[in-house]
């Protein structure tokens, strides 16, 4: 065995540089891996640290229990509960529509459709998660709203509900793409056993397959909550923009992002109180999306299992 007393020259060139080069990699993917982890507490880190202004002149109390949210106004008051109203009811008319639609189509493209099917269905659901939010806004606006009014006509011109089922329809594709992945994942062993003491397709894909890809199912599931509680253009056009505490989803409201939207847009000074009201419902949204990842983590790891 050759040692570095032994080796020639040219060989511990060679070597060196192939550790420099292993030690070069290695530090690049160790700084892209930081660089994530530093982006994320640098947001945590500005949220709170401009939070903290704002409750210097707004108590916290009032913050959660307020019912009124007119930050603009003169008469001026900062109860974040209409904002989040919006927010939950806008969402959860979104995963009505994604979440059951979003699985039927996996079930159907993993355990039913012919490969040809799959095939060209795949990139046409790839391509509808492709579609800038804008364009849903107005589709939700000019034909949605128009066409549930004349089925509601007391429908107003703005909704929540319009706003909600075209979320609904964006996040389909992620939901079904991530839950057909999932299935697909599935050992075939255990749909030929399923097969073999005669459970038909739709059996085996619903007691069998589904069990067995739960983990990445709920995984699917928390990040089509987690689009719809952070969906903004669709809400900003089609949902009215109105903080009202309402949890009738005909009514217009608005939510967390249309109002850091709508302040952003720079008619306020930088500093002043309304101001710093959108970290504070920034970090309100920031909380909702954490507590979701959360729950999904641990459905995840309480589901999960090793083929």
């Amino acid at each position: 065995m050759a040692t570095p007393e032994t080796r020639s020259p040219k060989s511990l060139r060679h070597s060196y540089k192939r550790n420099l080069k292993e030690r070069s990699i290695e530090m690049l993917l160790f700084l892209a891996a930081f660089f994530s982890v530093f982006i994320t507490f640098a947001i945590i880190y500005l949220l709170i640290s401009e939070s903290f202004i704002f409750f210097e002149h707004v108590s916290i109390w009032e913050f959660l229990t307020d019912t009124q949210w007119t930050p603009l106004f003169d008469d001026a008051h900062y109860g974040i509960l209409p904002l989040v109203s919006g927010t939950v009811v806008s969402s959860l008319v979104a995963l009505v529509i994604a979440l059951p639609f979003g699985t039927i189509i996996a079930i159907y493209l993993s355990e039913f459709a012919p490969f040809a099917v799959r095939e060209i269905a795949k990139p046409f659901l790839e391509l509808l998660g492709g579609i800038p939010t804008v364009v849903y806004g107005y589709f939700a606006l000019l034909f949605v709203t128009p066409l549930l009014q004349t089925l509601l006509p007391e429908l107003p011109g703005f909704s929540l509900l319009s706003a909600g089922l075209v979320m609904g329809i964006m996040i389909i594709p992620y939901v079904s793409s991530m839950t057909e992945d999932a299935m697909r994942s599935v050992p075939m062993h255990l749909r030929e056993g399923s097969y073999a003491i005669g459970a038909t397709r739709f059996q085996t894909a619903v007691k069998v397959v589904m069990p067995a890809s739960l983990s990445g199912i709920a995984a699917a599931y928390i990040l089509g909550i987690s689009r719809a509680v952070g969906e903004t253009m669709v809400v900003a056009i089609a949902a009215g923009m109105q903080p009202n505490l309402v949890w009738n989803p005909m009514e217009p409201a608005a939510t967390i992002t249309t109002y850091i939207v709508q302040v952003s847009l720079g008619d306020l000074p930088h500093g002043s109180i309304g101001y710093q009201t959108i970290f504070a419902a920034g970090l309100t949204l920031l909380l909702l999306t954490l507590v979701f990842n959360i729950l999904g983590h641990l459905l995840r790891k309480r589901y999960r299992e090793i083929y």
